[in-house]
């Protein structure tokens, strides 16, 4: 009986291909669109006292103006905020497509059920109905389960270590595209508190330098470089605190799925052995 049929390696190297090109232009249009949004719309002259972006001060009450006045480093922060809302919203729907269907609890539960009563065939119709990398795996396992049922050729210790291979391999072809992009998420944790960082230096750069010019401080100067300061830090630190959340529910997301899939392969070894003795 032939085995279940699996991703061939050609295929897995074309959708990891298709990730990184996601990945890459992602990365690029979320920059440009943190710079379109930070020239045109906060910097739109309405926003500002004589319709000046440059030089005038902005309207009483009007943020984006504010957040204009913090800088050239506001767009990079902008884009990077980009970046975590679309790699989080990527990586929720392809986890998402792994579960399946339904309940991933339930759907092992099921077939735990099935393996119990001896019915593989219905354990392997449940598998088709839930769909997703999760159902695929356990699917493999089942397929090697019936193989092994019926070839005479191998003893029980032999068939049970041929189940066992049989999910890892699945499983290693199924899982790692779950992890693709959280490396991403996490190295913007780092990048978000570090810009945020480098626009609070040039923030407070401007604010000494209007100190130190002679005569009276130029007050207007020292202001906004406070402000740049302290908008850029508060961009940052928010961008690191929301991919941070993110990274930590995926990768709790993607712990659950392996342990499912690890408590179904071991139903699948031990009922077999049972089975077989």
């Amino acid at each position: 009986m032939a085995n279940a049929p699996k991703p061939t390696p050609a295929k897995k190297e074309s959708s990891s291909k298709g990730s990184n090109v996601f990945a890459s232009l992602a990365i690029i249009i979320c920059l440009i669109i943190g710079a379109l949004v930070w020239k045109f719309v906060m910097g739109d002259p309405a926003n500002f006292q004589g319709g000046d972006p440059e030089n005038g001060e902005p309207m009483p009450g009007n943020y984006f103006a504010m957040v204009y006045k913090a800088g050239y480093i506001v767009p990079v922060l902008l884009g990077l905020l980009l970046m975590v809302i679309v790699f989080s919203f990527e990586r929720f729907f392809v986890i998402s497509r792994a579960s399946g269907k339904g309940n991933v609890d339930a759907f092992v539960s099921k077939v735990q059920g099935f393996l119990s009563a001896g019915n593989i065939d219905a354990a392997i119709a449940e598998c088709d109905k839930q769909q997703g990398s999760v159902a695929n795996v356990i699917k493999s396992g089942l397929h090697k389960y019936k193989e092994a049922s019926v070839d005479t050729t191998l003893d029980t210790e032999h068939s049970v270590l041929a189940i066992q291979k049989e999910i890892e391999e699945a499983t290693a072809l199924e899982m790692p595209m779950l992890e693709k992009n959280l490396t991403v998420i996490a190295t913007l944790v780092s990048i978000g508190t570090l810009t945020g960082l480098l626009g609070t230096v040039t923030g407070m750069i401007k604010a000494f330098s209007a100190l130190g010019t002679g005569g009276a401080p130029d007050q207007a100067q020292l202001a906004n470089g406070i402000s740049e300061a302290l908008i850029n830090t508060a961009t940052g630190i928010f961008t690191s605190t929301i991919a941070v959340i993110m990274y930590n529910v995926f990768t709790s997301k993607i712990d659950k799925l392996t342990y499912s899939i690890d408590e179904a392969g071991f139903s699948i070894v031990q009922t077999y052995a049972s089975k077989h003795k």
